[in-house]
């Protein structure tokens, strides 16, 4: 169904300003003027209070804890999520990362594209041997304790790591790692820093450093101390690698000769052993025929001493069928009338 456009209805402004004026009339009242001029400026006011209210809602990441000052006094904490505090300058929100972990250089940058840039200044130190040793480290670290970080230590900053001022992950921290690592390094020799206990190095270090940021009450706590690169100054590089060098051939023929004398010593034993088992089969072998020997003398002997003629007979007649093996043997009796008795074979007429 046609319905006639309707017309536009004319807007009031004088309406409408009265219909807002009107819950502020005690308000103007009360300051002694009713008129428009003092309306607008008390709504003008209030929409800079609401926006200044407004100001005080701040958002607080899970990796993140807030430290809340009001009129400069820490008051609270605030964990994760959407909170309201008093804005500036009545009050102050503070928001650090206490969860990600962090690292400082020394002795080095990195630069765009993986390439480095070394600072001598912080890497050159000395070691207990007199040596000069280009030490390049990266120590990791996080926050464990908001207060002691933000309100213990006071620091310069570090702008070339977008660290602020009066965070003791400046300056602070920068100055602590050299010191404990100068002071490790120095107790060492060269070859200690070098090559053979880097791992030890490594550990000195971070717990002297966990001491002297705790000494301080940073609300540091470092995680790991890396070495990154160790070596000599550029003047003496040759030479400390020739030494190196020599160390690997060194090594390398200590290893050879252990590899040898591993492969020459239980063939040894073994022979040893075996002859020594020879001897002593042989040994036993000869005691146990001897003992034989002697058991069938004696043997003899009692059978001797018990019937001296017969047994001296008997033992002529083995001796002959010995001498005499493998030919019929007979015996001239003269009792016997001169006949001829054949020598009876025992050990055959056993069989």
């Amino acid at each position: 169904m046609y319905q006639q456009p309707r017309p536009n209805p004319e807007i009031d402004i004088d309406k409408l300003l009265a219909s807002i004026k009107k819950p502020f009339e005690p308000i103007l009242k009360r300051i002694g003027g009713g008129g428009s001029a003092a309306f607008v400026l008390v709504v003008i006011l209030g929409i800079g209070v609401a926006i200044w209210f407004a100001t005080g809602f701040y958002q607080v990441q899970p990796t993140e804890r807030a430290a809340l000052r009001l009129f400069g006094e820490y008051i609270s904490q605030q964990e994760s999520g959407l909170h309201w505090f008093w804005p500036r300058p009545i009050g102050n929100v503070a928001k650090e990362s206490v969860t990600a972990t962090k690292n400082i250089e020394m002795g080095f940058r990195s630069v765009e594209g993986g390439q480095s840039t070394d600072i001598p200044s912080e890497s050159l130190m000395i070691t207990g041997d007199l040596n000069i040793a280009d030490v390049q480290v990266v120590v990791q670290y996080r926050i464990n304790n908001l207060f002691d970080f933000l309100f213990n230590v006071d620091d310069p900053g570090d702008p070339e790591r977008g660290v602020r001022i009066g965070s003791p992950d400046g300056q602070t921290l920068r100055d602590a790692t050299e010191a404990a690592l100068r002071q490790v390094v120095g107790q060492r020799s060269i070859d200690d820093v070098l090559t053979i206990n880097r791992e030890a190095v490594q550990a000195e270090t971070r717990i002297l450093l966990r001491s002297i940021l705790d000494s301080y009450g940073s609300g540091i706590e470092v995680l790991e101390v890396r070495l990154q690169s160790v070596r000599p100054p550029n003047e003496v590089r040759e030479a400390f690698d020739d030494v190196v060098r020599a160390r690997v051939d060194q090594e390398a023929r200590i290893n050879e000769a252990l590899a040898y004398q591993q492969d020459r010593l239980p063939r040894a034993r073994g022979d040893a052993q075996k002859i020594t088992q020879a001897a002593e089969a042989f040994k036993q072998e000869r005691i146990l025929k001897a003992t034989g020997e002697a058991s069938r003398f004696l043997s003899v002997l009692k059978e001797y001493q018990g019937s001296k003629e017969v047994t001296r007979q008997r033992l002529y007649l083995e001796a002959m069928e010995e001498i005499l093996p493998g030919i019929t043997k007979f015996i001239v009796a003269p009792e016997a009338g001169g006949n001829l008795l054949p020598i009876l074979n025992v050990q055959q007429a056993q069989k």
